[in-house]
């Protein structure tokens, strides 16, 4: 009888959930075999259809050895990212904060906050970016990039130059996070604070051990959540490699499938270090 019941309860649920797997399978799941079999492959568009030929990890070789532009900008994204991310997750963190105190018209300031990942795509913040309206008035003078350069390796120098050049552009992107974060801050009891109080712990105390350590599941899904949106966004450089790639008569769909290989295990491992980074907070738990 129970097994019965059980079993009604699966179909139904996949009776809700079959058209998502379907979809799944049909438009994420074959597309990412049959990229991963292209980069192994000579591919080919002609009259006649795709054309592959095997050439094993030829284009990994290219990728990783020759082509030197492909490298230069997946370092700089590397270290944009490992950079950009920990910003915007404590800045959503922060103004989630502020954002969950009791205040009069505390509805408003959360869609203003929230109102650019409505309004921005990739056209938008190219047009803001043309105008200049991506960057602080006047950093660049106050900043005096020249004199990083002649202090400081170019590498740093450059990492720099662009945070401080698309800091704007950079807060841009917390809409969601501070979302995520408000969900998890309303979620915690008050109980637990009036208890800490009862025993002495101050403000800055209840912060420490209880408000940072509850939002560790947050912060674990903002940091992936931050790493995708960064290496997906329109105006990445490195995508833009991949579709130049795709459609050059020198390289060819093989090539560009196995650039977005690479792009994609360094994605991976950028996300595996930050989520290590974090990990000793989740720990002390």
């Amino acid at each position: 009888m129970r097994r019965g019941y059980r079993r009604r309860e699966a179909l139904v649920g996949l009776s809700f959930v079959w058209i998502w797997i379907a979809g799944f399978l049909i438009f994420t799941c074959y597309p990412l075999v049959r990229t991963l079999m292209f980069s192994f492959s000579d591919v080919r568009v002609t009259a006649e259809g795709i054309k592959t030929a095997y050439i094993g990890w030829e284009n990994y070789r290219k990728a990783l050895f020759l082509d030197v532009e492909f490298g230069d900008t997946v370092a700089g994204y590397f270290a944009e990212t490992l950079v950009i991310v920990p910003i915007i997750v404590v800045f959503a963190f922060i103004v989630a904060l502020l954002l969950n105190v009791k205040l009069p018209g505390r509805g408003v300031f959360r869609t203003i906050y929230f109102l650019p990942v409505v309004i921005t795509s990739g056209p938008v913040i190219k047009q803001l970016m043309d105008q200049g309206a991506a960057t602080l008035p006047g950093i660049q003078d106050m900043l005096a990039a020249g004199r990083l350069y002649e202090t400081m390796p170019e590498f740093a120098a450059d990492l720099i130059t662009f945070l401080l050049g698309s800091f704007i552009t950079i807060l841009w992107f917390s809409g969601v996070q501070i979302l995520i974060f408000l969900a998890g801050l309303q979620k915690l009891d008050p109980a637990i604070y009036e208890a800490a109080s009862i025993d002495g712990a101050s403000r800055w105390e209840s912060f420490w051990k209880l408000t940072l350590p509850s939002m560790n599941a947050m912060i674990v899904v903002n940091i992936v959540y931050t790493v995708i949106m960064q290496s997906v966004f329109a105006l990445n450089p490195v995508i833009g490699l991949i579709q130049d790639a795709m459609y050059d008569p020198r390289h060819g769909l093989g090539y560009a499938a196995a650039l977005a290989w690479i792009y994609f295990l360094v994605m991976l491992a950028i996300m595996g270090i930050l989520l290590l980074a974090a990990r000793p907070r989740m720990s002390n738990r």
